[in-house]
């Protein structure tokens, strides 16, 4: 067996992978909840409580990706889920590509200024990664279309401005609180980036047949 087929659109529209992938992520969904634990509990003691879902960033990127699944393997026939899927599928894409990236950046960045890295650290960028890779992937079975893009964009921006406006952002590691400016600049192209690789690989798959998840 030719190993393209493994991320060919038909073997990732597979019903039994879809649902492994789902298990996965969304058992990475909870334990990135739990690593921001520390300082949701910060946020809920010293910030407005409106503050508090601007603070996990990835878990919230990866609950996008698990909710996206589900509608692969349940395609809504409601005219309202059919409405919010290709929302639900871009904000999927934008965020996943930009947290995958930001946090694999992050700590390297930590590490060139002397932060030790542990196993935890390898752990993070091992599903950062393939955060920002398997949602590349499902583009192609995703229904995404142009105005959803432009809203998950926005809202990852929105996102992006009560970050450092109102200082919740993710918790970086110390060696790089000197340089919160470049982290910003960083934040903001990173998400301009990811709406540009997102609108690119929409463009070059296009639409995929609603029809097309099997169990085969």
């Amino acid at each position: 067996m030719n190993i393209k087929y493994f991320w060919s659109r038909e073997f990732l529209a597979k019903s039994w992978f879809l649902w492994l992938l789902l298990i996965c992520n969304g058992l990475g969904t909870i334990y990135g909840y739990i690593w921001y634990g520390a300082q949701l509990q910060y946020t809920a003691e010293f910030r407005p409580w409106w503050q508090l879902p601007f603070v996990p960033d990835s878990p919230t990127a990866s609950l996008f990706f698990c909710l996206a699944l589900i509608l692969l393997l349940y395609p809504p026939k409601r005219m309202a889920g059919i409405l919010l899927q290709p929302l639900i599928q871009a904000l999927a894409v934008v965020t996943s590509i930009k947290y995958g990236i930001w946090a694999c950046v992050m700590i390297f960045a930590g590490a060139a200024q002397g932060n030790e890295l542990v196993w935890q650290d390898w752990m993070l960028v091992a599903s950062h990664s393939a955060m920002a890779i398997e949602v590349l992937l499902y583009v192609r079975l995703f229904h995404l279309q142009s105005p959803a893009l432009i809203a998950a964009i926005t809202y990852t921006l929105l996102n992006d401005m009560i970050d450092y406006s109102f200082m919740v952002f993710p918790w970086l590691p110390s060696v790089l609180n000197d340089d919160l400016i470049a982290v910003e600049v960083f934040t903001f192209s990173l998400t301009l980036f990811s709406g540009a690789l997102a609108w690119w690989a929409m463009r070059a798959a296009g639409r995929a047949p609603r029809d097309m998840i099997t169990g085969r």
